[in-house]
């Protein structure tokens, strides 16, 4: 089970009172009933499935009931890092970093 923090309550929960609502930073189309069907599909429906770092949007819903955004590793299914909507995304290489483990130097 998961643990998460929501940056606006501010304490760890488990996961059973939150909900996932999808990828977080989709940039909207400026002219939305100019684009093609297939844009309009493509922005719509498809959406990113990497393998490691993915900037996801979940909602409080047994807690405060807000949106925040979260960057969680697909693979360990780590959360990294939780941040209030409306932040800019964190630099990806920075968070990848700081979430690799310390080996030993000897």
């Amino acid at each position: 089970m998961l643990i998460i923090k929501c940056p606006y309550c501010e304490e760890e929960r488990a996961e059973l009172e939150f909900r996932a609502a999808g990828e977080a930073h989709i940039a909207r189309p400026a002219n939305i009933s100019a684009i093609s069907d297939e844009e309009f599909a493509d922005y719509f429906f498809l959406r990113d499935n990497p393998k490691g770092l993915i900037f996801e949007r979940w909602r409080h819903m047994h807690g405060c009931g807000r949106f925040f955004n979260a960057a969680r590793d697909t693979v360990s299914d780590k959360i990294l890092l939780t941040y209030k909507a409306g932040e800019p995304m964190p630099d990806p290489a920075t968070l990848v970093a700081s979430a690799e483990p310390k080996g030993d130097k000897a």
